[in-house]
């Protein structure tokens, strides 16, 4: 979750290099994936939207492709460093990847900043997420997947994949069900709000969608909210949709190095199961 009762102590500004990021995945073993994503192709794009005028970065392996699309939506704190080293790995096994500043509308992503533990840092942060509506989300994801779809680089006879953390994760929701014919598969790691009362509620979403779905979820969260997952799965059940739904031994944030309760382990452990699902699903 992401509201301002639960966690905040656990966010943190997670500024983390590429040089950190390379050292800690050679540390957990994963030298040769370092290696591929040091050799990523990175490029900083503006995406242009109903709305306006989105900074992202698009990445994908050398050479000419064509690759998968996946769109990635980050957490509360939007397009930062780790993100970017998130989108490299993404794109070393095969894909090409757009991570946007979910929060072009107020800010652009390098003067997002602060501490999340922080009052003001978060009043100014949920004031950036108060600015996407619904609406706005959903045309921004027809925007991101048509840049994606008119790179040379990016192979549009496969379907593409979404995944979002905390916030991202009803945002991915919200993709799958806006470009339904593009999004084959969705990854929700510790999303936060996939299940409400309102009738926005992103899993009433699911219906409309044609995706196959990897929810992760973080075992505080599920604490908090044990009913939440069974409501996730009839509805996927209802929807006759394939999905995994599960609750990871990680709090929430668990699957963003740098965070305070990140955990290499679990992160690694949904890293598998996400690279299993579009290696099934992007097809």
């Amino acid at each position: 979750m992401c509201d301002n009762d639960i966690n905040q102590g656990l966010i943190e500004d997670w500024s983390l290099t590429r040089r950190a990021f390379v050292a800690l995945t050679a540390a957990a073993g994963f030298t040769s994936a370092a290696c591929a994503a040091e050799k990523v192709v990175e490029k900083d794009v503006i995406v242009k939207t109903p709305d306006g005028e989105a900074d992202a970065v698009l990445l994908h392996p050398p050479g000419k492709g064509p690759w998968p699309a996946v769109l990635i939506w980050p957490d509360i704190m939007g397009l930062r460093p780790v993100f970017r080293e998130m989108g490299r790995r993404l794109a070393a096994q095969g894909h090409v990847v757009l991570v946007p500043n979910p929060f072009y509308r107020s800010a652009r992503a390098n003067a997002v900043k602060g501490d999340f533990s922080d009052p003001q840092a978060r009043q100014t942060l949920f004031g950036y997420r108060a600015a996407m509506t619904d609406e706005g989300v959903d045309k921004d994801s027809r925007a991101y997947l048509a840049f994606l779809d008119a790179q040379s680089e990016t192979n549009k006879k496969k379907k593409a994949g979404v995944q979002g953390y905390c916030m991202g994760g009803p945002l991915s929701f919200r993709t799958a069900a806006a470009v339904p014919g593009r999004i084959g598969a969705v990854g929700s790691f510790h999303g936060g709000g996939l299940t409400t009362d309102q009738p926005s509620s992103p899993h009433l979403l699911i219906p409309k969608t044609n995706a196959a779905y990897l929810i992760a979820i973080a075992k505080n969260d599920d604490a908090r909210d044990p009913k939440s997952k069974d409501i996730l799965k009839a509805a996927f059940a209802a929807a006759k949709k394939t999905a995994t739904v599960e609750v990871y031994a990680g709090d929430h944030g668990w699957c963003v190095p740098g965070s305070q309760v990140y955990n290499e382990a679990e992160a690694e452990r949904a890293w598998a199961a996400l690279t299993k699902l579009y290696k099934a699903a992007l097809v």
